[in-house]
C-alpha cells in the first residue's frame, strides 16, 4: 500500500517541516523531508501513521533498515531513537553553541553515530545557520 499525499503531507506538518532525527528544517536544505519508516518494511514495518517520521534525505540514508546500533559508551546494543514514541529533548541536546549534537542517553548515543548526525557538512551547515539566527532550533 502507497502512503498518501496526505498522511506524507501530515507527517511533515506535524514534525514542523524539520527531520525528527537531527531537526535540520527542510525550507533550511531547499528539499522535502522523505518519509521515515520507524521500524523498515523490510522488518515488518507498516505504512500506518504510528509507524512513520519525516526525516531529512541524509538521515534516511544512513538509518537505511537498522533499529538498532551499539552505544558508543558501553558497546551494548540498543534501539536507536524512535521519534514516535520517545521525547528527543530527553535524549538529545544541542552542545558547541548548537553545532554539534550530543547523545544524553545510550539510544541518543548510538542514534548520533549510526545517523552520522555530526558530519563534516552538516556542522558547517549549521555553523552557517546559526550565523543568520536560523539555528539551533527552539
Amino acid at each position: 500500500m502507497a502512503i498518501s499525499d496526505s498522511i506524507r503531507q501530515q507527517v511533515r506538518a506535524e514534525a514542523n517541516y524539520r527531520c525528527e532525527y537531527c531537526k535540520t528544517s527542510s525550507r533550511l536544505i531547499g528539499m522535502p523531508l522523505v518519509i521515515d519508516h520507524v521500524l523498515p518494511q523490510s522488518l515488518g514495518g507498516e505504512d500506518t501513521r504510528h509507524n512513520l517520521a519525516a526525516a531529512c534525505y541524509r538521515c534516511n540514508e544512513f538509518k537505511g533498515n537498522k533499529t538498532h546500533a551499539s552505544d558508543p559508551a558501553t558497546g551494548l546494543l540498543v534501539p536507536l531513537f524512535n521519534p514516535r514514541r520517545q521525547s528527543w529533548a530527553e535524549h538529545f541536546e544541542w552542545v558547541n553553541g548548537g553545532t554539534h549534537l550530543a547523545g544524553l542517553t545510550p539510544t541518543g548515543r548510538c542514534t548520533v553515530m549510526t545517523l552520522r548526525l555530526n558530519n563534516d557538512w552538516l556542522v558547517q551547515a549549521r555553523a552557517l545557520w546559526m550565523e543568520s539566527g536560523w539555528h539551533p532550533p527552539s
